[in-house]
């Protein structure tokens, strides 16, 4: 499949989000996996707190918050071992799916993928030419053009991004990114620290 395709390809696919009401539920039921993808875990996988982060890499807030709140919130209770931290994916659009499916393509480099795509968001994501923008991006990154187009279309892996996604719409009831679940409850919005902080202080303290 050339690059042409890459976008038509995933703009075939369902992305409507459900408008189901919210609620709050175990954490044992959103640690349950959505399919084959593993959810990966920053922090100590035994904390007090565990944080799950509903996102979409195509969504400004949560550029934002990965910009703005996801440094402190990682230095004052990741690598502190206070809370556990998941991201999972919650694609809005085809152009996110991909991109998701990009960082899982980058094995243990995951997390900077994501960390360099919602840094460079504007740059890809809001452009003419959206999937050639995306590709020069992660040729820096170390993807060739054929380890690019062969990720993109990968069917098992976009499956497993569209599970984990449909998980969280269906079972959990998320219908808008960014959505966090601190112990079960759920906040909608791209959080501040210091709404971080008057909900962890009372799990982990000081």
């Amino acid at each position: 499949m050339d690059r042409r395709h890459l976008l038509a390809a995933l703009s075939a696919l369902p992305f409507a989000a459900s408008s189901a009401l919210a609620q709050s539920v175990r954490v044992e039921d959103l640690m349950k996996p959505a399919g084959k993808l593993p959810d990966v875990i920053l922090g100590n996988p035994d904390a007090k707190a565990t944080i799950i982060e509903y996102a979409s890499m195509t969504c400004s807030h949560c550029a934002h918050f990965a910009e703005t709140t996801w440094p402190e919130l990682k230095k004052k209770y990741i690598d502190t071992g206070k809370a556990r931290f998941i991201l999972r994916e919650f694609p809005l659009d085809p152009l996110a799916a991909g991109g998701f499916m990009l960082a899982r393509c980058a094995g243990d480099k995951r997390e900077a993928m994501i960390d360099l795509l919602f840094k460079q968001q504007k740059n890809w994501a809001f452009v003419d030419k959206p999937v050639d923008a995306l590709a020069g991006l992660v040729k820096q990154a170390g993807f060739t053009q054929e380890s690019f187009e062969k990720c993109l279309t990968d069917q098992s892996l976009l499956d497993g991004v569209l599970a984990v996604k449909n998980q969280g719409m269906n079972d959990f009831k998320v219908d808008s990114t960014p959505t966090f679940f601190i112990n079960g409850t759920k906040y909608p919005g791209a959080m501040s620290i210091d709404e971080f902080d008057k909900i962890l202080s009372p799990i982990v303290g000081n």
